[in-house]
């Protein structure tokens, strides 16, 4: 299953048409089950302080009970040869409750030292991937802590998610590169892994001479020792969440310039990849094409890392994408526009993953119909007379841990391109980019945003909301067939 799954991942980046083969979706659907009831959501609890998970049902281990993470300063040093990561890493944060003891999330290094606001601390290792630490005086609600963990080892992969290997891997040059969802981050720095605490993130990373390091946000200017090692630093100030951080160490061709809005873009080419300039050179239009459809940039950087590696995705990293070596312009088009949809408005619930990769898939069905004149109703058509009932099984909206990324693909466009006929372009282009404005840096559900396109048209949307993202049998026809789609 996880072949097949794969397989359609990297279809989805070349358009839906090459998806109608995949067969997708869950084993255990039942396409005659009835759509739940969306008004039965309730506000998620909050973890209790000390809490080794942050509340996501469907991952309920990850992130942790009783702080908000302000910041993360990780210093790394790597040498390709040996693989050998040393690690020593600040996280600040405030408490949310009184803490005497506090987790966070690092999987399979070794750890030599805890401290807490400049005091050594007791840690001990639970399961895979718990730090639980035990601070000399407990922590009192509200303050801002510093907690500091020198580490080290060999780093590797989390494990096999839905998108394939998760965390740090070893690249053909002998470099190293992490890319994962929903975890990549925690094989190489300690951190509060969900992606409901955003935080900002700050990289120096040395490694020998000959190589070089790219990351997320803002490129400062590297340090080279006297040792026969450069430390390269990297500063993101928007805030992130822990999946959409990266790192990668190889011996890069590095292309700088400037957006007409200011904003810096670096590319990273590794070798073998230098020709893909030729795809990342349209970067500045693809942005301000998805400017003009979802608003204003909203990240502090822009640009590309191109990878020389099959791997069976590319990911959002954010304001640097995370290019698998098979990705063409329109993978540009929807790794950035999660830019905006993802990235600056993160999903509340991994359940809520819709929000991310309906609507960037959608983005290049918008592209093409600029760009290529694309006609999208007959597109659509075409896909709903070609599907079969595996296409209708899997909801877009509340699909189960380990379902996440599969329907979201191939459904979602054409869920989206139902309800822009159903609301119409005006209201459409206007749920675009009222939506990212409204929750620009902060979490945000599936259910906010079926009610904030409620509060736009002025309609009671729930029928067809429930009959396209809870359903799991194909639409009725009015649902189906809406405004200019019925013929």
């Amino acid at each position: 299953m996880y072949q097949v799954r794969a397989a359609c991942l990297a279809l989805a980046t070349v358009g839906l048409a090459a998806l109608t083969s995949c067969t997708g979706g869950s084993d255990n659907a039942d396409p005659a089950s009835p759509a739940p009831d969306r008004s039965a959501e309730q506000p998620r609890p909050e973890p209790t302080p000390g809490a080794d998970g942050a509340g996501d049902p469907y991952y309920p281990q990850d992130g942790n009970g009783g702080y908000d993470v302000v910041g993360y300063h990780v210093s790394i040093s790597y040498d390709p040869p040996s693989q050998r990561l040393d690690g020593d890493t600040v996280v600040t944060a405030t408490a949310t409750g009184q803490l005497t003891e506090f987790n966070l999330d690092l999987f399979g290094l070794e750890v030599s030292g805890v401290e807490v606001d400049g005091q050594p601390a007791e840690f001990a290792r639970q399961g895979d991937h718990e730090l639980v630490i035990t601070p000399e005086t407990p922590v009192t609600e509200n303050a801002r802590f510093e907690t500091r963990v020198r580490y080290a080892g060999t780093p590797s992969i989390a494990g096999t998610g839905g998108l394939g290997e998760n965390g740090w891997q070893i690249a053909a040059s002998g470099g190293a590169f992490v890319a994962g969802e929903p975890h990549s981050a925690t094989t190489w720095y300690p951190a509060n892994d969900t992606p409901r605490d955003k935080a900002t993130f700050r990289l120096d990373a040395r490694v020998p001479d000959g190589w070089s390091v790219v990351s997320n946000g803002l490129e400062k200017p590297a340090t080279q020792g006297t040792d026969g090692w450069t430390t390269y630093h990297w500063d993101e100030p928007n805030r992130i969440a822990t999946y959409l951080t990266t790192v990668g160490i190889d011996k890069w061709t590095f292309e700088r310039s400037t957006l007409p809005s200011g904003v810096p873009v670096v590319s990273a080419y590794a070798p073998g990849q230098e020709d893909k300039t030729q795809v990342e050179e349209r970067l500045p239009e693809v942005i301000e094409f998805l400017t003009e459809k979802f608003g204003p940039y909203p990240q502090s950087a822009a640009g590309g890392i191109y990878i020389n590696e099959t791997i069976p995705f590319s990911l959002e990293t954010q304001g640097r994408p995370v290019y698998a070596d098979w990705a063409e312009l329109d993978v540009v088009v929807h790794e950035n526009a999660h830019q905006w949809y993802g990235n600056s408005v993160t999903v509340e619930s991994w359940a809520d993953i819709c929000l991310n990769e309906c609507f960037a898939s959608y983005a290049q069905w918008l592209w093409e119909e600029a760009k290529d004149d694309a006609d999208l109703d007959e597109r659509y058509r075409t896909e709903v007379a070609r599907a079969t009932d595996r296409l209708w099984e899997d909801p877009l909206y509340d699909m189960g841990a380990g379902n996440e990324f599969g329907a979201v693909y191939r459904k979602g466009p054409l869920a989206l391109h139902a309800l822009r006929r159903t609301i119409g372009d005006d209201d459409f282009d206007r749920v675009l980019k009222e939506w990212p404005a409204r929750h620009r840096d902060a979490n945000a559900s599936w259910p906010q945003f079926e009610r904030f396109v409620e509060e736009v048209t002025g309609e009671d949307l729930t029928a067809f909301f429930d009959a396209w993202f809870r359903g799991t049998t194909q639409p009725g026809d009015d649902h189906l067939y809406p405004g200019t789609l019925r013929r």
